[in-house]
């Protein structure tokens, strides 16, 4: 008899979806899961999901703001979790496959349908090193997250390079750009995306900042910086992701510079 068939109720009653997680310092055993950071993971795998529909339709400037929504909430279930201290095994792979739609399947197929499908085997093979690099960045973080310097990122995070894509796309579907009409710079960034978070440049995480009480100006900072980006988002956000994938390669060039001259 398995274990499930012990557990199962004897009185012919249905059995009920259940999630047992075992509490490693106590031994105790908790049923259910945690609602409230599983619910921003369901809603950036939502998102992601609307995303691959919505471009599936020719909706290419709602397929982007999908993913950059995804994003928004991604970033939002830890520091939920956090906060509330409801972090667990299972939201932590709950997310990881959420991410893996979000910023790995939704991105890869968006830019094929807006720019890459005249491409034929080269657009499809341009958005699979995609996807394929989503997942193996997202795998490797999961293993290497207990191990790893917890400000800095090993290879471009999923959701920046989510981001990248889904910013170029909703740039150019925003003015009336054909994706086909540029395609070779399309592949170049989706694959050059791709192979940027299997990569072992260090991105600073900025996971040392907390949300707490801050200086006056700070916030002043933070309205300003929300008033830039409404001037222009497709734009706006996409100068944001160049600047911060540029930065990081500099920086891990000059530290390889660094120690080849010590």
């Amino acid at each position: 008899m398995t274990k499930q068939q012990e557990d199962a109720p004897q009185s012919g009653t249905p059995e009920t979806f259940e999630v047992v997680e075992a509490e490693q310092r106590t031994g105790a055993r908790y049923k259910g899961v945690y609602l409230l950071p599983n619910l921003f993971t369901t809603g950036a795998l939502f998102a992601g999901f609307y995303a691959i529909v919505a471009a599936m339709n020719g909706l290419f400037e709602n397929a982007a703001v999908g993913i950059i929504v995804a994003g928004i909430l991604d970033g939002m279930d830890g520091g939920v979790a956090r906060l509330t201290n409801t972090q667990s095994k299972f939201g932590a792979e709950y997310d990881s496959l959420s991410d893996c739609v979000a910023f790995g399947v939704a991105p890869g197929l968006v830019a094929y349908s807006w720019g890459l499908s005249e491409l034929g085997k080269f657009g499809w093979m341009a958005a699979f090193i995609y996807v394929a690099c989503a997942a193996l960045r997202l795998a490797r973080f999961n293993v290497q997250a207990e191990s790893t310097d917890k400000r800095f990122f090993i290879g471009l995070p999923s959701p920046t390079g989510a981001g990248l894509v889904a910013t170029l796309v909703w740039l150019g579907a925003s003015r009336g750009m054909d994706g086909n009409d540029i395609s070779w710079i399309v592949a170049l960034v989706v694959a050059g995306a791709g192979l940027l978070m299997v990569s072992s440049v260090r991105y600073h995480s900025f996971k040392e900042f907390h949300i707490g009480r801050v200086p006056f100006k700070v916030l002043l900072g933070v309205i300003v910086a929300f008033a830039i980006v409404f001037l222009d988002p497709p734009l706006v956000l996409l100068s944001v992701a160049v600047i911060y994938v540029v930065v990081g390669l500099l920086l891990n060039l000059w530290q390889l510079r660094k120690r080849s001259d010590s």
